[in-house]
């Protein structure tokens, strides 16, 4: 999965943006996977991460929990975000106890990633790197603004949504956590970091 690597931005801005994510193998587990796809969500969920969705049924933003839940299916893919390490780290160890058998992944800085593994008694098995951003880079938004729209790995928010909710901030139209929730919104997976947003588009103010 590759959807959550190219999230640009500082290493101490990034220390604070963590994607825990889960799904079963089409070709190897798959099928009668969806009691233990439940079984992750209940896990990881209780850990109130700050969104939370299935590509299916969309983020918390949109949908329940509830309505999550009962719409997984063989082929979905569930997606967490946090922003503390000490809860990833919770968070593993409890996956870790359940040994449930499906695939695991945590997007995040690498170096933070491997000691919340052996913290949680785990081995990394693969680690994806993003290869940068190649071709017509002029034409990128500006840096905060691209920190905000490479927070959605399927590039369903605008820089121009970004730009128009900065307004809206500036002149007291909307609140910051308005418009970071409405950007988080448009992220249907639920890997969009509404609090880091909130942070960025303060810096563009």
């Amino acid at each position: 999965m590759t959807h959550t690597l190219h999230r640009q931005g500082s290493l101490e801005d990034l220390r604070k943006d963590f994607v825990v994510f889960s799904m079963a193998c089409q070709s190897v587990n798959a099928k009668g996977s969806v009691p233990k796809i439940q079984k992750v969500f209940e896990i990881i969920e209780k850990y109130n991460p700050i969104n939370f969705g299935d590509v299916k049924t969309g983020n918390i933003f949109k949908a329940t929990k509830e309505a999550m839940k009962e719409n997984l299916k063989e082929n979905s893919y569930i997606h967490f975000v946090f922003t503390d390490r000490e809860t990833v780290g919770k968070v593993l160890r409890d996956l870790k106890d359940a040994d449930i058998g499906l695939s695991v992944v945590v997007s995040g800085v690498v170096n933070e990633i491997d000691q919340l593994c052996k913290q949680a008694g785990l081995k990394m098995h693969t680690v994806e790197f993003s290869g940068g951003i190649y071709g017509k880079t002029e034409r990128l938004p500006e840096g905060p603004i691209l920190e905000i729209t490479t927070m959605c790995g399927h590039g369903l928010i605008a820089s121009n949504l970004v730009r128009y909710l900065v307004e809206q901030v500036r002149k007291g139209k909307k609140k910051v956590e308005e418009a970071a929730v409405e950007l988080a919104k448009q992220c249907q997976c639920g890997v969009f970091n509404p609090k880091r947003a909130e942070q960025l588009l303060l810096r563009l103010i």
